[in-house]
């Protein structure tokens, strides 16, 4: 029995013992309204999460990938084949982010460039072009022209900061490329510029 239901038993109990008809109204609104309270909170449980979105997205599935090797380079893993490839010889995707647009480019383990895409090129414009979204529609359109030239293996060097960095990467997962290593190259000033002065209010 429900707490809902007990209580509801013991105002029973009491409307009946007491025939005045001003406490029956009173007990039985308090009853109705105790019982919407526990139905919204039972309804709220079984609500599910607000969903975060591709930039808050979590990499699990990045994640799971990347652990069926060594998680960390040794200094065998230049030599190491994956699909039948040592790695130094597996080609590059260089994702450049930055908070107004996303760049994407393939390039062989050489550094010579295959393909490039952008999100301006993608067809987005102005602010549109620094989104997730458009980060991830850009990794698509490159990972399946990648995957259709006969690329099944890649690298994936990221470099900079911005939203569509994870969008990206998931891009380029949902086209059936296989992602073996993740590098972050963003580079690190060690003398950052002077900030600005402060706002005079």
């Amino acid at each position: 029995m429900t707490a809902a239901n007990q209580l509801y038993s013991v105002f029973r109990n009491l409307v009946i013992s007491n025939s005045n008809p001003t406490n029956v109204r009173t007990l039985f609104t308090a009853t109705t309204r105790f019982r919407e309270v526990v139905d919204r909170k039972e309804m709220l449980k079984t609500v599910p999460k607000l969903d975060e979105g591709t930039q808050g997205e979590q990499s699990v599935d990045i994640d799971y990938s990347m652990n069926k090797h060594e998680l960390f380079p040794t200094i065998d893993t230049p030599n190491k084949l994956f699909n039948g490839v040592p790695f130094k010889d597996i080609p590059v995707f260089n994702i450049r982010v930055s908070k107004n647009n996303t760049i994407l480019s393939l390039t062989d383990a050489k550094g010579t460039p295959k393909l490039i895409r952008s999100c301006g090129i993608e067809g987005f414009k102005n602010t549109r072009k620094g989104t997730n979204i458009a980060a991830q529609a850009t990794a698509i359109t490159i990972g399946s022209k990648a995957f259709e030239q006969g690329y099944k293996t890649v690298r994936v060097r990221v470099r900079g900061l911005g939203p569509g960095r994870m969008a990206a990467i998931k891009g380029l997962q949902m086209t059936g490329l296989q992602i073996i290593s993740i590098t972050d190259s963003t580079r690190v000033s060690w003398t950052p510029p002077r900030p600005r002065k402060q706002r005079k209010l």
